[in-house]
């Protein structure tokens, strides 16, 4: 027989404390779960309806409630994005920002979200799980997260943090059977020297029921939870044993390395100080005083598994966030919050109570009474039989009495609102109202009326979700830490859009030198930085997809955005596949432009030169012409000059005739003069 391990014991004993001081916080989440599924009345009270004749019915406000509530909160799938505290830390942010999304995808997280508010809403109480799947990616292994049941796991009930930081620790419960036990952990299965094998001598059975509670309620056996069909089963192979994961925070060492000359600082663990020491000149450093080792002592949380008398294993997980993550409800201070279904049960018993009257009130109306006096009729029992038959003849002795119908009394239509009234309370409480649910009698008449009033009645939801998404937050902590410890080696993240297209991330990828061969960097190292990255969500309210795009597209038409932001609103399958041909549009666009504008250049430059030939072929030819003009001035002038010559010539010797003519006349008239002067002196 295998001796129990002295932490078996420990954890055990805390098992059964925590379990204890949550039994009442059980039975409630457990009557919780009922009301959501319709069982809302115990037999007692079935019982006593029953003897006086009143319906058991029940008028189920709160599943409808419940569900308008979980769609309102999971309208939109939530996403986790990560922003770099400084400009430096950009690049690395979106590698976290996909390695989160690859996660959230690998997850189903849209769906395990879902459930998680299922439980919130109807228990009070919903958790995530984040852990590192080994067998995932062929034994690389995968960050992974998923839903817990909230009765699979029990706190400290002294914590009074709302996510339990404070806690001393957490534990997860899970009942398996002794096939699912082999299947999960193979090496129970191996057998010693003497033929038997590990999970032969564990210890089943120790534990009285289930972890899902009974119900006390009536209708039980119509609905099919865990307590009910946990003993369906039977037979070689269904033996149960409980398997408990413990979770505590314990103090790790850790150094930061600093580098005494540039400034430069990691922090390391201890395998890693011992490789870096390793290192001859890494200690020649040290000694030196030229890097300095500071030892720092921080919180990391350590798990233990047990099963039976065993530990089957125990590491520490590098996180100091517990990886279960609470999402508490209506918060006490305590780790026994409540639901909503628990803040409107008495009023679910009311509307029910209500109704039960109603519809007594309603069979006494329809079936009247008949008082008959004593002894006026011989057999009753025949008197009732033929009571039913319309065209019966019934004989009496009128001599004591007749038979006469006692009138019940009208039921007050005040009674008669009240069921509307509590219905409506209900839904204050929730947070959801008519309207929401598409009731067109509720909705006023005008669109945008419409719009605001939708809006304003989220706000409840909205602070909810504030709630919520803090819970998300830190489920996005732990993953953040579990993949800085875990993707130590090169991977390439792929991601898949809704539009199918496919965004790639490739982290600790090394750089080394093309002839020495030698690393010089890692690209993407994922294990580094431990505050450079901050893990944000994102809303999960539904909204007016109608009403949101006027919006855009009216600031889209005043400018005030780009097209690729008012598309973003725009319900259509390929976002990417549009802006990537729009963004081509544009840019065709863009080059026709400049196209044209080169060619509209071109054309004025074109018109200049031809333009400058016109004028250059003009000026030819005006030089030419002038030329012609100089050889026929030149022409002229010497024809002209030879004429004057001629003219000049002729003019001499038309002078020299006419002075030779004057000077003979002259010659002519002195000898007559003579000859006249001679004959008068004689």
């Amino acid at each position: 027989m295998i001796q129990e391990d002295i932490r078996v014991k420990e954890i055990k004993e805390l098992w059964r404390r925590w379990s204890d001081a949550r039994k009442d916080w059980d039975v409630q989440a457990r009557e919780d779960i009922d009301f959501y599924l319709g069982n809302h009345w115990s037999e007692a009270q079935v019982n006593a309806l029953d003897e006086r004749n009143q319906s058991s019915l029940a008028l189920d406000r709160l599943y409808s409630a419940v569900e308008q509530f979980k769609a309102i909160i999971t309208s939109k799938p939530p996403k986790f994005s990560a922003a770099g505290r400084e400009d430096s830390d950009i690049k690395m942010a979106n590698v976290w920002k996909g390695i989160l999304e690859y996660v959230w995808d690998i997850s189903d997280g849209n769906e395990v979200f879902k459930q998680t508010i299922h439980d919130y809403a109807v228990t009070g109480l919903g958790y995530f799980y984040s852990f590192i799947d080994p067998e995932a990616d062929y034994g690389r292994g995968e960050v992974k997260f998923n839903y817990v049941d909230p009765f699979r796991v029990v706190v400290d009930p002294n914590s009074r943090n709302r996510w339990f930081d404070d806690a001393s620790g957490m534990m997860l419960s899970t009942i398996m059977t002794k096939m699912q036990l082999k299947d999960m952990y193979p090496q129970l299965s191996e057998q010693n020297e003497e033929g038997k094998s590990l999970i032969d001598e564990l210890e089943g059975n120790d534990y009285l029921d289930e972890d899902y509670p009974s119900s006390t309620q009536s209708q039980v056996k119509t609905r099919f939870t865990p307590d009910i069909v946990k003993d369906l089963d039977y037979g070689e192979g269904s033996e149960k044993y409980r398997l408990i994961e413990s979770f505590s925070k314990i103090k790790i060492p850790y150094y930061r390395v600093i580098d005494m000359q540039s400034g430069d600082e990691q922090i390391l663990d201890d395998a890693r100080l011992q490789a870096l020491l390793e290192d001859e000149r890494m200690q020649l450093a040290v000694e030196k005083g030229l890097i300095d080792i500071a030892q720092v002592m921080q919180t990391r949380i350590k798990l233990t598994c047990i099963v039976g008398q065993i530990v089957l294993y125990e590491k520490i997980l590098d996180t100091d966030v517990y990886p279960i993550v609470p999402v508490p409800n209506i918060w006490t201070n305590t780790p026994y919050p409540m639901s909503d279904v628990r803040k409107n049960k008495d009023s679910q018993v009311y509307l029910n109570k209500i109704l039960s009257l109603i519809t007594s009130h309603a069979q006494a109306s329809a079936g009247l009474k008949l008082l008959v006096p004593e002894g006026s009729v011989d057999d009753i029992e025949q008197l009732e039989k033929d009571w039913a038959n319309p065209n019966a003849t019934i004989e009496y002795d009128p001599s004591l009495g007749e038979p006469h119908f006692p009138a019940p009394q009208p039921m007050s239509s005040s009674i008669l609102q009240l069921p509307s009234m509590i219905e409506k309370y209900i839904d204050l409480n929730m947070g959801i109202f008519e309207m929401m649910q598409g009731n067109t009698e509720v909705a006023p008449k005008t669109s945008s009326a419409t719009m605001m009033l939708e809006d304003f009645g989220q706000r409840r939801s909205k602070s909810k979700l504030r709630d919520i998404e803090g819970s998300l937050k830190r489920l996005g902590r732990v993953m953040y830490n579990l993949a800085k410890s875990h993707y130590t080696f090169k991977k390439t993240f792929r991601i898949v859009q809704p539009n199918n297209d496919l965004t790639e991330y490739t982290i600790n990828k090394r750089m080394y030198d093309d002839k020495s061969k030698e690393l010089q960097s890692i690209d993407n190292d994922v294990s580094i930085g431990q505050f450079d990255i901050r893990v944000i969500g994102n809303s999960t309210m539904p909204s007016n997809k109608w009403g949101e795009w006027n919006i855009y597209m009216e600031a889209y038409q005043a400018g005030l955005i780009d097209k690729e932001e008012a598309l973003k609103k725009q319900d259509i399958f390929d976002k990417e596949g549009v802006m990537q041909r729009t963004d081509m549009i544009a840019k065709l666009q863009q080059q026709l432009q400049g196209a044209q504008e080169q060619i509209k250049k071109l054309s004025g430059d074109l018109q200049t030169r031809d333009r400058e030939a016109v004028h250059l072929r003009k000026a030819a030819e005006v030089e030419k012409f002038k030329g012609r003009l100089k050889e026929t001035e030149s022409s002229s002038k010497a024809e002209q000059k030879l004429q004057v010559g001629r003219l000049s010539n002729a003019v001499k010797l038309e002078s020299e005739k006419l002075r030779l003519a004057t000077e003979q006349e002259k010659r002519s008239q002195t000898q007559k003069m003579k000859r006249d002067s001679k004959q008068g002196d004689k």
